[in-house]
């Protein structure tokens, strides 16, 4: 609004004046409208810094923030499995990957995306479009962990959740997370971050694909397979147990 008032007024300044007033009266109007451009551009670029600054400040605990990490841990876990150098080093990455997915994604369904159906004004068609992606994914990864490092499907069936599940990743953070955090507050936006990561101590470490994907079901069926899961990782090889 500033800038265009500046643009507007520029022709008058700078062409009908010097005809209207005296040299030095002319010479003054100048400096003083060239000092207010300057102050315009400043003051602008105060502003933009301010916004730069809030946007630094909520980015470091927001809810996308724990979302995004979970996604570079889960694509380093997938590259060290198909980089292991033996079997065993295989099988402990393919239960981290397994153990840190199944978590990620209850996370979502029961902190984030009820809240984002409340919040978008096409949060319905959005989660369900996320659900039904994580449904494949955990339909592949059931597959998956039940699978052993020697199998010959292993690394296929690795892959072609990955292609899914990246895409789904790529989604999520350019589109998903951006509409989600414009439409909370920063104080909700923290809030929901603690009870993401907190709701993942809790839920289950494997893939269950015929549980239900949406609370208060998942949330009753979680607490019921959690124990037998956390159970069965106490018997389960995982990077640095040994």
């Amino acid at each position: 609004m500033l800038a265009s008032r500046i643009h507007l007024i520029k022709p008058f300044v700078t062409t009908r004046i010097p005809l209207l007033l005296p040299r030095a009266a002319t010479t003054t109007v100048l400096s003083a409208h060239h000092n207010y451009r300057h102050l315009s551009t400043t003051a602008s670029n105060a502003i933009d810094m301010s916004h730069a600054t809030r946007a630094s400040t909520r980015s470091h605990d927001c809810i996308s923030e724990p979302v995004k990490k979970d996604h570079r841990e889960l694509e380093d876990y997938y590259h060290k499995i198909l980089n292991a150098k033996d079997e065993d080093e295989k099988t402990r990455w393919a239960n981290q990957f397994t153990w840190e997915l199944a978590r990620h994604s209850a996370g979502e369904e029961l902190i984030m995306y009820p809240r984002m159906r409340e919040v978008l004004p096409d949060g319905d068609a959005m989660v369900d479009k996320d659900l039904q992606e994580h449904q494949q994914t955990k339909e592949l990864l059931f597959k998956f962990q039940g699978l052993k490092a020697t199998d010959p499907s292993f690394e296929s069936t690795l892959r072609e959740l990955w292609t899914g599940l990246s895409q789904h990743i790529k989604e999520e953070e350019e589109n998903d997370l951006i509409q989600f955090e414009k439409a909370i507050s920063n104080d909700e936006s923290l809030e929901l971050s603690k009870k993401f990561q907190l709701t993942k101590k809790f839920v289950p470490t494997r893939s269950h694909p015929s549980a239900p994907n949406q609370p208060p079901f998942e949330t009753v069926v979680g607490l019921m397979s959690a124990p037998i899961d956390k159970l069965r990782d106490l018997f389960s090889r995982f990077p640095k147990d040994e």
